[in-house]
């Protein structure tokens, strides 16, 4: 039935080829234009699992506590202190200049300068304050020392002034829209105006502009991806060279290039009509789609040429070879896609995202390189390369590997592939999911970003890995002893958990303000049990601290941790859920988790939760079509058991090298063995054809390699050199997957020629027959 349905096919095709031909190329011509209309887009919301507890938390009181998407500016002076004419006007014009910038939540802009700014001391009279940059300020030498007096009353130093004196903060919260015109936030353009705004224009000999936040970040890391057009022509040149290699014709190596360049164009035309952008992790798409149409294109001009060398012409050549390769091909790449589409379970927009641009990808090269490259080149005289003559032995190259279908290497292949298994296993056991690295992850440790993180971490006592935890209660709340107690016990009890810095809440503010009504007695650190005392001291807490809402039913308790490293995530969540099952009550709950560390837990508790079904799904999808395009369970084991060995490698390697499961390398996985299961579906098609014949498993083998073994090693050679290039990445994550993807595009086609044909000499005992030489 198959057969029939690829031979109707073949002939339709072929009779129409030149009307199949303008119908590609009318379609190229409007995708392309498509494509030119693609734009980059990074939004906040797309690197997060919106649906996980946490997350409904941060949405929940995102408005109004602000939350994971800020923004801080530290102005430092190069002298090394602040106190100076030039500096205060500079941070002023900071000031004010991020306040204006479309995007920023105004209510929500912190600095030395805003009037939420004040400071409180005890008087004989009781309590005196006021704004600590007063409105008579002047830069003149009392009006500095009076401003610095009033920093100091503040309590804000290694807040809003660094510990040291060398610079001070400017921070804001952003919007998730642009208040000009109603249409998300254009992250990447906020962070271009940070750069030119800020930096470009207040940085000189004297200040220096150091800015974080999520925004930021992914400005840069969009500057990086940039990079990505200058590694995929590399790595097209380097394609060209390899392909000419291959096929030693200038016109076999331009036709599988360009099918393949329209196979991105399609896919990128694809994208922009379904209303998607490029964000700066599936912008690596389209080199995964060009390399892997380059390998299926290899396979076709390999079945061509081998038919021209037997007398063919180049039509009927072309069209035996589409016969030949639809169903493996079809196959090994509705592998590739359906594999690829399991990663749409995974709860994070910026993945599913990747999922749906490499599906597309993939599956637009099932036309461009197994139908539109055969019918371009059945239009083309091809010369017939010199034949082997028929009673010529087959190149011992082959020879020595086919040896790895005989049983008795086959046994020797399978305990040292157990031996592997085992070492990689207790190896990829230990791999922890989330960051190991401190500064943004995406980013190498010397970039400009990480540099500036690591500036404000170190002159500042505040850090940027901030979680909060959200207690909900009842209005008016923050008035009864009970609960206040219950946040202060909580407080505690997280104060001195392993990682956690420190902490700050309604409760111990409320505290030192208590003590501050009694002459700053240590002695009335407490909270008073009367209702009317706890009103008195929570009336001098503004709500634009951020430490409760204007009823005061809703009360953060912010918790500054070392890092953002998996264990210290882990550990400070770990105890946290400790904590709130002890203390939660119907009136009052503790909810994680808001601030940027809440949203990294979410992550990775969502990625955790995703690795194993993702793997079960990848694989079951992988074996499913396997064993139904090769009827045979024996068939389809050979060929899954190397991919799962290599899975399992590569989590080893992701433990040695301290990469972190995330966001960016958690599809690595699928697209490894999405792309990896196409080396032993092309063997085995061979092998399985032969075998029904009757032929011993070590000829199967042999002749498999006879037909397509070039094509496959030269298969895995090009995917892995394509994303080679990305080690020099200013990008970390994409150095990552880089070297991932090497390692499992190489490992992989080794475990197609090595451990394939000896699971089916094991799997095949009693084939005996002719013996290979």
């Amino acid at each position: 039935m198959l057969e029939k349905l690829v031979n109707g096919l073949e002939s339709f095709l072929f009779r129409h080829r030149v009307w199949v031909l303008v119908f590609f190329a009318l379609c190229t011509a409007a995708l392309g234009w498509q494509a030119s209309q693609l734009r980059m887009d990074a939004a906040f919301v797309k690197n997060i699992p919106l649906s996980h507890p946490y997350m409904q938390t941060y949405l929940k009181h995102q408005q109004q506590f602000g939350g994971a998407n800020s923004i801080m500016v530290a102005v430092e002076d190069s002298s090394g202190n602040i106190f100076n004419p030039q500096f205060f006007q500079t941070l002023k014009e900071v000031h004010d200049q991020l306040f204006f910038i479309p995007g920023v939540n105004r209510s929500l802009v912190k600095s030395l300068y805003s009037p939420s700014t004040r400071f409180t001391e005890v008087v004989e009279d009781g309590f005196s304050g006021g704004p600590v940059i007063p409105a008579d300020f002047s830069t003149s030498a009392a009006g500095l020392q009076r401003v610095r007096e009033n920093i100091e009353k503040a309590g804000i130093v290694g807040r809003l002034v660094a510990t040291d004196y060398s610079a001070a903060m400017v921070s804001a919260q952003l919007l998730d829209f642009d208040p000009q015109t109603g249409a998300p936030l254009d992250t990447l353009a906020f962070a271009d105006k940070l750069e030119k705004q800020l930096r470009e224009q207040y940085q000189s000999e004297q200040i220096r502009i150091h800015i974080i936040g999520f925004a930021k970040m992914a400005g840069d890391v969009a500057e990086g991806a940039r990079g990505v057009v200058l590694f995929f022509i590399i790595a097209l040149l380097v394609t060209a060279v390899m392909v000419y290699l291959f096929s030693r014709s200038l016109l076999l190596t331009v036709l599988p290039l360009a099918c393949s360049l329209v196979a991105v164009v399609w896919q990128l035309g694809l994208l922009n009509l379904i209303g998607f952008g490029l964000d700066p992790m599936s912008i690596l798409v389209p080199f995964l789609v060009f390399a892997i149409g380059v390998s299926h294109g290899v396979q076709m001009i390999n079945a061509i040429r081998q038919r021209v060398a037997h007398g063919m012409g180049s039509k009927q050549a072309a069209a035996a070879a589409f016969r030949a390769l639809l169903v493996p091909g079809g196959v090994a790449l509705l592998s590739d896609t359906v594999g690829f589409m399991t990663l749409l379970t995974i709860d994070i927009g910026i993945i599913r995202e990747l999922a749906i641009s490499a599906s597309l990808g993939v599956g637009v090269i099932i036309l461009t390189n197994l139908v539109l490259l055969p019918l371009v080149i059945s239009f083309v005289t091809l010369n017939a390369p010199a034949v082997t003559p028929g009673n010529e032995p087959p190149p011992k190259i082959w020879q020595q590997l086919a040896r790895f279908a005989s049983p008795r290497h086959a046994w020797l292949i399978i305990l040292v592939t157990l031996g592997l298994y085992g070492a990689g296993l207790s190896q990829a056991t230990r791999m922890q999911i989330g960051d190991l690295q401190r500064g943004a992850p995406a980013l190498h440790e010397d970039s400009r970003y990480n540099q500036d993180t690591f500036f404000i971490t170190d002159h500042f006592a505040i850090t940027t890995d901030v979680m909060s935890v959200i207690v909900e209660a009842f209005p008016e709340a923050c008035t009864y002893h009970d609960v206040l107690q219950r946040i202060d016990d909580f407080e505690w009890f997280a104060r001195n958990t392993p990682g956690v810095d420190f902490t700050a809440s309604i409760s111990s503010v409320a505290r030192q303000v208590n003590a501050g009504f009694n002459e700053g007695n240590p002695r009335w650190l407490v909270l008073p049990r009367e209702p009317a005392s706890l009103a008195q001291l929570v009336s001098q807490i503004p709500t634009s601290s951020g430490l409760l809402n204007g009823n005061c039913s809703v009360m953060p308790v912010y918790l500054f941790l070392n890092d953002h490293k998996a264990h210290t995530i882990d550990e400070v969540v770990a105890k946290i859920k400790q904590l709130t099952s002890a203390l939660d009550t119907e009136q009052v709950k503790f909810r994680l988790a808001s601030g940027p560390v809440g949203v990294m837990a979410a992550t990775n508790e969502a990625v955790a939760a995703a690795q194993m079904p993702m793997m079960i799904y990848v694989y079951g999808a992988v074996f499913v079509l396997c064993l139904l395009s090769f009827r045979s369970l024996r068939a389809t084991l050979a060929v899954i058991i190397p991919l799962y060995v290599v899975s399992t490698l590569a989590q080893a390697l992701m433990t040695l090298l301290d990469i972190g499961l995330t966001v960016s390398t958690l599809p690595v996985i699928a697209l490894g063995v999405g792309i990896g299961v196409d080396y032993g579906i092309y063997i085995l098609s061979i092998m399985a054809q032969k075998l029904r014949e009757g032929m011993a498993v070590q000829q199967a083998y042999l002749a498999a390699l006879c037909e397509r073994g070039n094509a496959v090693i030269f298969t895995g050679l090009t995917l892995a050199v394509g994303v080679s290039t990305w080690f020099f990445s200013a990008l970390k994550f994409q150095m990552d997957m880089g070297i991932l993807l090497t390692f499992m595009f190489l490992v992989n086609m080794l475990g197609a020629i090595i451990i394939l044909p000896a699971l089916a000499a094991v799997f095949w005992p009693n084939r005996k027959g002719h013996q290979a030489p």
